[in-house]
């Protein structure tokens, strides 16, 4: 199939990629000299420049796309008239003065100032270890996106070398809004996104553009082994992986079931179909990525957009797919080297929270009961993201998780009214406890989740929402059981404000510690120990 794409020109001459630097600030030394070295094919040579790079915006594709107004708020640097080769690149003079830059700013740890760790980014002997890795009749560009680092002049170095176009924020923008800037000054039909902590290995890229030719609407990734963050080691993930993701709109890693297994090593190059992406290396034509609408603009930073982009590629008649012949090593970092506004959880919140309100019809429900903070989060207006989603004729979220996902568990809907109960301004709490372990009293926030209880009419029982156990009153302590162990009936007396079961009522005492203690006891009119407020939830299914 490779040849015959070559030969047809469909794919041509092209790989743009986003680099990131404000993401990349990895907490390791920029020395290079124990670090483990992917030796790239002999075949493979060092690109030549043969005309330079567009930096212009090219035309507007047929489908409307969200788009930044570069000129306003972004530097696009300049290249010297003669320009620098990628064999002539001083790596040394670049990595030296990188480590001149670290001691300045903060004696040698990172912190949250966005100076870029350049040993990271260019490794001696080969430089750009990552684009020695693709053969050069394929890779057109590499656009380059600083996002407002400290260290000004890297991009202008950068910028100098061949077939390199070097953005910088003139604020800082985040991965989303950095990404749809680079992808529209990218001049190729084929985009591939690459966070820059990472090592494209062997034959990377070929996989990758030859599934775009045979299917314009699949987006593709790459099998993402791991880069040991302390010493680089390089260790192979496994490819019987897939994306994920739970109820609270976290992504994650499982392992395929055993059906799935089975048919993947029956055909163990084949592409592998996935519920989503983890979002920080895909391959998707650039036509593709502006009629699905590029990312939404208005989320902020990071976190959340890859889940969002997976159910729309699924949904809008696309496919995500991890294709097995494709590797690249990535550096997960123990915790974030930069600045979220208002905090990491607030962007993620707002961000999942969009993902949510856009795609997920009722079943947004679900993800509100887990994370019940979510539900006061100023999401914004989402009135262009739905537009897509009807320009698109984009399917249900019914029928993603019975097409797509069916490998999901789906929390089943249950009758009965949900509630907070309270004495004073503390409300009972699962306290994120299990089967067999106490409720307690926690300070009431309102927010439902461990707080949110559900009284069933019909079966009689007492619920948390979240962990689905029900209240068991004993005279010697409250406990949570699986509710069909119960046999005894639970009944609400709202005037006396009672919770009883078996003739006792749920009561409250403050042990010699200070601690709230639950138990159940005979039932009495004056006892204010047992006088209980249930005030209504929102059930959000």
């Amino acid at each position: 199939m490779l040849p015959r794409m070559l030969k047809m020109r469909t794919v041509g001459t092209v790989l743009a990629i986003v680099w990131l630097f404000a993401l990349a600030f990895l907490y390791v030394q920029s020395s290079a000299a124990n670090r483990t070295q992917l030796e790239p094919k002999k075949y493979v040579k060092v690109p030549k420049f043969d005309r330079e790079p567009v930096v212009a915006v090219p035309k507007r594709s047929a489908h409307p796309a969200p788009t930044i107004d570069l000129a306003e708020d972004t530097t696009i640097h300049e290249r010297n008239e003669k320009g620098v080769t990628w064999k002539t690149f001083d790596v040394e003079k670049f990595l030296n003065k990188e480590n001149g830059i670290r001691e300045r700013t903060n004696g040698g740890d990172v912190g949250d100032n966005h100076v870029p760790q350049r040993g990271t980014q260019l490794t001696p002997p080969y430089g750009f270890l990552r684009f020695n890795m693709s053969p050069e009749e394929l890779l057109h560009e590499i656009v380059l996106v600083d996002d407002n680092s400290e260290d000004v002049d890297i991009g202008k170095e950068l910028a100098q070398m061949e077939r390199v176009v070097v953005l910088r924020n003139n604020r800082r923008e985040g991965l989303i809004r950095s990404r749809v800037k680079g992808a529209q000054v990218a001049a190729a039909p084929i985009l591939t996104f690459l966070d820059s902590h990472i090592e494209c290995n062997v034959q990377w890229l070929e996989p990758l553009l030859a599934r775009i030719a045979e299917n314009p609407k699949a987006v593709v990734a790459p099998i993402i082994d791991v880069i040991n963050v302390d010493n680089f080691n390089y260790v192979g993930a496994s490819a019987d992986l897939r994306g994920g993701f739970d109820w609270t709109l976290v992504f994650r890693w499982e392992f395929m079931n055993e059906q799935l297994r089975k048919e993947r090593h029956a055909h163990p190059t084949a592409p592998i179909k996935s519920p989503t992406m983890a979002g920080g290396l895909f391959t998707i034509s650039k036509d593709w990525f502006n009629e699905l609408g590029t990312y939404d603009l208005d989320m902020e930073v990071w976190g959340g957009e890859n889940l969002e982009m997976s159910f729309r590629v699924w949904q809008c008649g696309g496919s995500l797919e991890i294709l097995p012949c494709s590797r690249v090593g990535h550096v997960f970092r123990k915790k974030h080297p930069y600045t979220f506004p208002g905090g990491s959880g607030n962007v993620f919140q707002k961000n999942t929270r969009r993902a949510a309100e856009v795609w997920m019809d009722d079943y947004k429900g679900i993800y509100l009961k887990n994370v019940p903070s979510a539900r006061f989060v100023n999401y914004g207006d989402i009135t262009e993201r739905l537009a897509v989603r009807d320009r698109l004729q984009c399917k249900s979220f019914k029928w993603y998780l019975e097409n797509v996902y069916p490998q999901l568990e789906v929390p089943k809907k249950t009758s009965g009214k949900s509630m907070q109960v309270k004495m004073g301004n503390l409300c009972l709490d699962s306290m994120a406890r299990k089967e067999n372990e106490a409720p307690g009293l926690f300070a009431c926030h309102g927010t439902g989740g461990n707080q949110e209880w559900v009284f069933d009419q019909l079966t009689k029982t007492f619920r948390n929402a979240i962990n689905q156990l029900c209240l068991n009153l004993d005279k010697k302590a409250v406990t949570m059981v699986k509710c069909d162990t119960l046999r005894v009936e639970t009944m609400m007396v709202e005037k006396n404000g009672w919770l009883t079961q078996g003739g006792n009522c749920l009561t409250v005492n403050q042990g010699s510690g200070g601690e709230w203690l639950l138990f159940g006891s005979s039932c009495e009119v004056n006892n204010g120990a047992q006088r209980w407020i249930f005030e209504k939830l929102a059930t959000f299914e």
